[in-house]
């Protein structure tokens, strides 16, 4: 292969990259969205933005866990104050709670549908509105064509899409970027100070298209994710393939 077609090879690759969601690294941006080492699993170090993410959750706890994590990631999403979407047919979130993440429930926008039929075509059109800074939903189930219609809405639109599943039935290939399962983990209270501790989960990156694998310990403290007990991901990160 000659240097003009590796060069034209790596052009390709970043175009696909993102056309995907997957930025490049700015400079001076080496914050990201705090996640820490949990941030290397994608490619460029960048977290993706403009591209669906699927949480699996397969009980309320988890279900729970996997609402304040999001509620942490839409505190950076929704910096430039705009708003976002919510969309749920048996909503438990209690839209106050997200305060202590950062993001002022008025900023949301919460439609309680009872079909999920519903839920996916107001989510793919919600998907289409370049002025939203997000749009999550509550959908236990999605077959592949229906996830890359998603997809293919927010390569055109640059919005971030979040699928909540809750207790799935069936798990089948997506078209989605990455697949998350965030588990609970117990707080540690702090010396002298009543109530509870910060936050805490287990996040286990299932997927990352052209990225890794892993498993990590994150909390939400002082308005941002930090790694405790260990900086070093739980399992190895594995290479995967597009």
């Amino acid at each position: 292969m000659t240097s003009d077609q590796k060069e034209t090879l790596q052009q390709l690759q970043k175009q696909i990259l993102e056309m995907q969601g997957f930025k490049p690294a700015l400079p001076g941006n080496a914050e990201g969205f705090g996640l820490g080492p949990l941030e290397h699993c994608f490619p460029n170090a960048v977290f993706p933005v403009g591209t669906i993410h699927e949480f699996l959750t397969d009980n309320p706890e988890e279900a729970a866990a996997s609402d304040g994590f999001i509620a942490g990631l839409l505190a950076k999403l929704m910096e430039t104050g705009n708003a976002c979407l919510w969309i749920s047919r048996n909503r438990k979130l209690f839209p106050p709670a997200m305060q202590s993440f950062g993001v002022m429930p008025e900023q949301i926008i919460f439609i309680d549908l009872y079909r999920e039929k519903e839920i996916l075509w107001v989510m793919e059109e919600a998907l289409k509105c370049e002025g939203l800074a997000a749009v999550i939903a509550e959908l236990p189930d999605i077959d592949f064509a229906q996830s890359r219609r998603l997809q293919l809405a927010v390569e055109k639109s640059h919005v971030t899409g979040m699928l909540l599943r809750k207790e799935p039935k069936r798990l089948s290939a997506t078209a989605c970027t990455v697949r998350w399962h965030v588990k609970p983990q117990p707080s540690e209270m702090m010396e002298g100070m009543p109530g509870v501790g910060h936050p805490r989960w287990e996040v286990n990156l299932l997927k990352v298209r052209n990225g890794h694998t892993g498993s990590f310990l994150l909390e939400w403290a002082e308005d941002h994710f930090a790694p405790f007990a260990a900086t070093e991901p739980i399992v190895e990160h594995t290479k995967q393939a597009v």
